[in-house]
């Protein structure tokens, strides 16, 4: 439904039929399950590549790092062709890429080697996720939006299942050169399924601050910028998505090595173990973003005090297990209930960056999103642990290493405070009548 007066539009039904919208939701899910597949087969294999050549924990760490700085370099970039050249199109190249980079790591005979074609994944990864979360956006209703992505994103947790699973076991039996080359075919038929999904019409960047008469022209680079970090309420989502993902990050790349030290579990026995943690981690994805949306109804600041209050929560339940709790089955269970809760950001981030900026730039500010949360959460959070493992073990860096939730939950609750604003200053954009339809919802 459009409200043409207002200058914008509700839209309570699909932009498609059910069906197509459900079609793209699967193929995106599956794009971004086969994604973190590749991005956490090599944590299954740092026992074997520490091993076989000698690495650091620091080294090991760099292996998860690498892909989402070069995914921070290029999210932005990639996102802003993908929003003016369609999405579609940019995402089945994008999967091309990421997967074929995922092929090369299987040649690779040395650390070094190994670094540069991880990079190139996050290459190919970069504005991935962004890009395919501005279709959903569209094709699904504006009440569903934190759920459906929530759903979406969920799939980045049972990809990292499968790559820890998959690392450990085809490593364990083929050699893990094997594994990369087996994980990273999918991906190839994927993205030329994903040709048949329907974009919807680029919105035109115009600027409502300028002049009647220069409204019309597209609106500049610096503007892009100034638009993406204008509303308060997408800067606090931007940061606190990020200082919580430093320590999804952290346990998700450690766990299995932490596993394989402490309990004495053989690489592909603590993959598995490590496998439970991430999939409580997916099923808090989906809860936690139906709960952010249900709450946003009777007040929509909810949509970040929800997440706000389960990254409170991760730093006590995580600071109990690893801090107080020697090895053993009531540790590994408060483990478990940690990464349910870690997790509550990952839907509703998104979708509160997309809700508050001009829709002509959706896909860029689901971007920025990636862009502060891979330098400033995936990329330093694995980095960090790797070094204070190194200097004091890695039970203490897992124990620290959460203290980031804490600031994950202030800046959440501080952007709360002006997310409602921001929500009517989008709402109040004029935007031409054959362009509202397209930025409906």
């Amino acid at each position: 439904m459009i409200d043409v007066q207002a200058g914008t539009c509700s839209r309570s039904d699909y932009a498609v039929s059910r069906p197509r919208a459900w079609f793209a939701f699967t193929l995106a899910f599956l794009l971004m399950a086969f994604d973190y597949i590749d991005r956490q087969v090599v944590v299954s294999m740092f026992p074997y590549l520490k091993a076989e050549w000698g690495l650091s924990d620091k080294q090991l760490g760099a292996l998860i790092a690498v892909i989402s700085v070069t995914v921070a370099v290029g999210a932005l970039p990639v996102s802003l062709v993908a929003d003016r050249c369609g999405r579609v199109k940019c995402i089945a190249v994008m999967a091309t890429i990421w997967s074929l980079a995922t092929i090369a790591c299987g040649f690779a005979r040395s650390h070094a080697q190994l670094l540069a074609a991880r990079s190139l994944i996050g290459l190919g990864e970069a504005g991935y996720g962004p890009a395919a979360g501005a279709i959903l956006s569209h094709l699904f209703p504006a009440r569903l939006r934190a759920t459906v992505i929530g759903g979406f994103l969920a799939a980045a947790s049972v990809g990292s299942v499968l790559g820890v699973i998959l690392g450990g076991v085809i490593a364990a039996r083929w050699g893990w050169q094997s594994a990369f080359g087996i994980v990273g075919i999918p991906g190839l038929m994927l993205a030329l399924l994903f040709l048949f999904v329907r974009d919807y019409r680029t919105v035109s960047l115009v600027d409502e601050d300028a002049p009647a008469e220069e409204r019309k022209r597209p609106m500049r680079p610096r503007r892009v910028v100034r638009e993406l970090f204008r509303p308060r309420s997408g800067v606090a989502a931007y940061v606190g998505g990020a200082l919580q993902l430093v320590t999804v990050s952290t346990v998700y790349a450690w766990l299995p090595s932490y596993l394989h030290r402490y309990y004495g579990l053989a690489g592909a026995e603590a993959g598995v173990w490590a496998a439970l943690v991430i999939v409580a981690g997916s099923l808090g994805v989906i809860l936690w973003s139906w709960v952010a949306d249900r709450m946003a109804r009777r007040d929509p600041r909810n949509k970040l005090r929800v997440p706000a209050g389960c990254a409170a929560v991760t730093v006590v339940v995580f600071a109990a297990a690893f801090g107080l709790l020697p090895p053993g089955t009531l540790q590994f269970l408060l483990i478990i209930a940690g990464g349910f809760m870690m997790t509550a950001t990952t839907g509703s981030i998104p979708a509160v960056a997309i809700d508050v900026v001009h829709p002509g730039l959706r896909a860029s500010a689901g971007s920025m999103v990636a862009v502060v949360q891979n330098l400033g959460g995936l990329g330093i959070g694995p980095l960090i642990a790797g070094t204070l493992s190194d200097a004091y073990g890695l039970q203490t860096a897992l124990t620290v290493m959460p203290l980031s939730c804490l600031l994950a939950a202030a800046s959440l609750l501080l952007g709360a405070r002006s997310y409602e604003r921001d929500l009517e200053r989008v709402a109040a954009m004029p935007l031409p009548r054959t362009e509202a339809a397209s930025a409906a919802g």
